[in-house]
């Protein structure tokens, strides 16, 4: 019976329901599971002493075991109790400070939230107890990437590999230090070390992947990037019927080809450019998408059927993730995909939205200042808060002449222009906006598109409009390396941060350019150049 209340709490707690469960957990029989789902039940209803007094009673009668308050944690956030949970960690801390984990936990999650000079001070403390804990050293590098001291982390992660030389996870986060510090060479020898350790962990094969696709190395950067299908909840087709690497003359027709949805709305904008080339080669395509791209797909032309994820798959002999294409086409004549522009807007959606732009000045600029923040996804939320760039910071574009502004922003950032810079006037017709074929046709009657790295970026350089990325110094692998360039869009420039975080300078520079009118090239005609061999 015992056993039969401890699992209905614990659904409780997993569906958020903690009053609840903590009703049930008072009168269950003492034991430790029922003590730390009721510290759990606790910490939900912001019973934050009797919580912290549980966990610490249950961590000291298990001090080598993972401390109860992570699970805590994993039962707390899902549900948006993120306050809670950092003010039971705070007075778990203060009851047991020469508890290391109290430090890491704690010094994680402030971490997750943004705030890293106070991630930093708590993980100062956890090292002053012990200065080459593994866990710790290795939160406290991460604390100072996310500051940009790129050289202060290496020191550490060097630091910790002294006492720990079998650490595959540290090799593995010097390798991400140093790949967004832009020092190739060094990262890619980094991860060579942790898959020395390691050589089968997918996820360690396809971070190495993604370096080897920013440093330019596409056709082994994209063979090895197939690892990320064995991680857990990827690969959801069988294998057998997974599309495979396709011969220089490979003959489709009659075949039907599933492609199936994955990354973002960016990553699959990019992937469109091979729909054509498999079309080509006589192949029946369906594609798997978000409904704002269908629009978009339709018109592509050679796609037999498009549809989202709440409909039944379409009979098929292959199936292909989006992020595979360029693998299994590496050997094609149509490596490089087909040529931009590759998508185009609707036309008669064009000449509904001309009467939404602005008039009377010889630029009509887009501007897309923030990202889709994804709280509940930890790692995407911290590098939205890299990417993005506060409203306020383009002051500067307010008293330009001949330039109208013109949002293309959607989501939390767009309340930022209740709060815009002074004298800046910035037309917003995004709230009439239903899916990227309303962003196309808006996009079709601008003169250039000024964007952080987001999928509004990829969609204008898909329709070979003039692009501006403004980009952060740890920028993705999509962009590559020192380059103002993009092999994928002809029409696209970069604007990259000198210093991490520092978007002063780069505004500065986008100015100037927006003065002297020296914009990409806009709907460019000819084929994507890519560096090494190609796209795959």
């Amino acid at each position: 019976m015992a056993d039969h209340t401890l699992t209905l709490a614990l659904d409780l707690l997993r569906r958020g329901q903690f009053a609840h469960a903590r009703a049930i957990l008072e009168d269950c029989p003492a034991s430790p599971r029922a003590e730390i789902l009721l510290a759990h039940a606790l910490a939900g209803c912001n019973r934050v002493q009797e919580a912290a007094r549980l966990l610490c009673r249950q961590a000291v009668a298990n001090p080598g075991a993972r401390h109860p308050a992570y699970d805590m944690l994993a039962l707390l956030l899902p549900h948006d109790r993120v306050d809670e949970a950092e003010a039971v960690l705070r007075a778990i801390r203060q009851r047991a400070r020469q508890d290391i984990r109290t430090h890491d936990m704690l010094g994680e999650l402030l971490l997750q939230r943004g705030r890293a000079a106070e991630a930093q001070a708590v993980l100062a403390e956890g090292l002053g107890l012990s200065p080459a804990q593994l866990s710790t050293g290795n939160l406290m590098a991460v604390t100072l990437m996310e500051q940009g001291e790129f050289a202060a982390a290496r020191d550490l992660l060097h630091y910790i590999l002294k006492h720990h030389p079998d650490s595959a996870m540290t090799q593995a986060n010097l390798a991400h230090l140093l790949g967004a510090w832009n020092r190739l060479d060094e990262a890619l020898q980094a991860h060579s070390r942790a898959l020395a350790l390691r050589p089968d962990d997918a996820r360690l094969r396809m971070n190495h992947a993604l370096t080897l696709l920013k440093s330019g190395s596409m056709a082994e950067g994209w063979a090895e990037y197939e690892w990320r299908r064995r991680m857990p909840g990827r690969q959801r087709l069988p294998e057998q019927t997974m599309l495979p690497v396709l011969p220089p003359d490979a003959d489709l027709r009659g075949r039907s080809i599933l492609i199936t949805r994955e990354g973002g709305l960016g990553d699959m904008l990019m992937m469109l450019r091979f729909v054509p080339v498999l079309a080509g080669m006589g192949a029946q395509v369906s594609i798997q998408a978000p409904e704002t791209l269908h629009g978009l797909i339709r018109r592509m032309g050679g796609v037999r059927r498009v549809f989202s994820e709440q409909v039944s798959l379409p009979p098929h002999d292959w199936h292909c993730p989006f992020l595979s294409l360029p693998h299994v086409l590496r050997d094609t004549p149509g490596h490089a995909g087909a040529d931009v522009p590759y998508l185009r807007p609707d036309p008669e959606l064009v000449r509904q939205w001309a009467p939404f732009l602005p008039t009377g000045a010889d630029l009509r600029m887009g501007l897309v200042w923030g990202g889709a923040s994804r709280p509940d996804v930890p790692a995407a939320h911290a590098m939205d808060r890299r990417r993005s760039i506060p409203l306020r910071k383009f002051a500067p574009l307010a008293g330009m002449p001949g330039i109208n502004l013109v949002s293309l922003q959607k989501g939390v950032y767009a309340r930022q222009m209740h709060d815009m810079p002074a004298g800046m006037r910035l037309y917003d017709p995004m709230e009439s906006v239903r899916d990227m074929d309303d962003t196309a046709a808006l996009i079709a009657g601008l003169d250039v598109v000024v964007s952080v790295d987001t999928s509004v970026a990829h969609l204008a350089g898909a329709m070979g409009c003039p692009v501006i990325l403004l980009d952060r110094f740890d920028n993705c692998w999509r962009w590559l390396s020192g380059r103002t360039d993009s092999p994928w869009y002809p029409t696209l420039r970069i604007i990259r941060q000198i210093h991490a975080g520092k978007w002063d300078d780069v505004v500065h520079r986008l100015c100037s350019m927006l003065a002297r009118r020296d914009l990409p090239p806009a709907r460019a005609r000819t084929a994507t150049r890519l560096p090494d061999d190609g796209i795959g």
